[in-house]
């Protein structure tokens, strides 16, 4: 996922009050919008997709949420409540709560490798660290660059849209997935044959790159090297350097019945072959233009006509498996009634809804002259006004 400044609440376009609900609204219009597969011609469409991604993996988890708006506290995203300056919580400066370099309680070390923000913050107060000993991710995967099994890679997401057969019966989809993978040519080094690896002089082999703004600095992955503290004499003709590919993978996913628009399907194993990664997929039912879904049971509507609600009928009606029911309309059935077929519904588990069946009875917009005369003498006959 990608590392960013920006603030997470400006990515979705929420306010930092937004409920959970508004949060994933707002997280599944953009992740249609900016998808991959729906970009294939607009270079940047993967890196917002993976930003809009990040920033709904933090504000989802009530927990990765409390701890973001914290630091946004002391003013380490652009639109933060607090500031470096405004709130007095700048080095050597005091928090609101009181304690030196931050709030009572709380520490930046506490973040871990969430999107990098720990070792960030760590950089900007120093938390005890020497500066030798202050190590980013991307040092810590150039620790670990000799065995590229080792390094943790976080799952490749996509969103995939089922028609609602399959979410209500369950069955198979085709699932296209970007995959990077570590170059088999340079071993991930990415230097050529031969080639020998030189030390950064931009970041002195740190991998890192520290700027101030504003009274304090930011470490950040070194654009020379990209984080890795290393450069190639001679890089790799097949990745260019990087030590990575990038290829698509196709993947045949079994979608469980009884699914729901939200739910998400992780695929162990299915992402990097070099460790093992996992894909995670997130289901998008479509609208079907038939049926509407309510719980377990799915809800259709079918037209009847004059005679038929009158007199009584037998129609057939399509359930989802396309098959055809045959259910006995009574006489003097009113517009709005809904009937039941049962076992015709979504499974899931061991239950089964029903289909339910909402009749309309429709009313012809003109009559021939013997057709307007036999409803004038109908109408006579029962004493209906007209």
């Amino acid at each position: 996922m990608p590392r960013t400044t920006r603030d997470y609440y400006d990515i979705l376009g929420v306010s930092e009050d937004a409920s959970q609900d508004e949060i994933k609204k707002a997280y599944r219009k953009l992740a249609k919008k900016y998808h991959p597969d729906r970009n294939p011609d607009a270079p940047d469409a993967e890196e917002r997709f993976k930003e809009i991604s990040e920033a709904h993996r933090v504000l989802s988890d009530p927990e990765q949420r409390e701890q973001y708006d914290r630091m946004r506290q002391y003013g380490g995203f652009p639109g933060g409540a607090g500031g470096f300056g405004g709130s007095g919580a700048g080095r050597g400066g005091r928090g609101p709560g009181g304690a030196a370099g931050g709030g009572a309680g709380f520490s930046f070390e506490d973040l871990g490798d969430m999107g990098g923000f720990g070792d960030i913050f760590s950089s900007i107060f120093g938390g005890g660290r020497s500066r030798r000993g202050r190590r980013t991710a991307g040092a810590r995967s150039r620790a670990q660059q000799g065995d590229p099994g080792r390094r943790k890679r976080r799952p490749v997401e996509r969103t995939v849209e089922i028609p609602l057969r399959v979410a209500a019966r369950g069955g198979s989809v085709t699932v296209n997935v970007p995959i990077t993978e570590g170059c088999a040519a340079c071993g991930g080094s990415g230097a050529a044959p031969g080639a020998d690896l030189r030390t950064c002089q931009r970041c002195e082999g740190r991998g890192t790159v520290t700027f101030g703004q504003g009274g304090f600095s930011v470490s950040r992955p070194c654009p020379e090297c990209l984080g890795e503290g290393r450069i190639p004499s001679e890089p790799c003709p097949s990745c260019g350097g990087r030590g990575e590919v990038r290829q698509r993978r196709t993947l045949n996913v079994k979608i469980p019945a009884g699914v729901e628009s939200g739910d998400r399907m992780r695929l162990s194993g299915s992402g990097r072959r070099d460790s093992g990664g996992n894909v995670i997929i997130e289901l998008q039912v479509r609208n079907d233009p038939f049926f509407t879904r309510r719980g377990l049971d799915l809800v259709c509507e079918v037209p009847l006509n004059v005679a038929q609600a009158v007199l009584g009928s037998r129609i057939r009606v399509r359930t989802v498996d396309h098959q055809k029911v045959e259910m006995k309309i009574p006489p003097g059935t009113e517009s709005g009634t809904t009937f039941r077929i049962p076992d015709q519904g979504v499974r899931k588990g061991a239950r089964t809804g029903d289909q339910l069946v909402k009749v309309k009875i429709e009313v012809p917009e003109e009559l021939s002259e013997e057709g307007r005369e036999a409803f004038e003498e109908f109408a006579e006959a029962e004493g209906l006004r007209h």
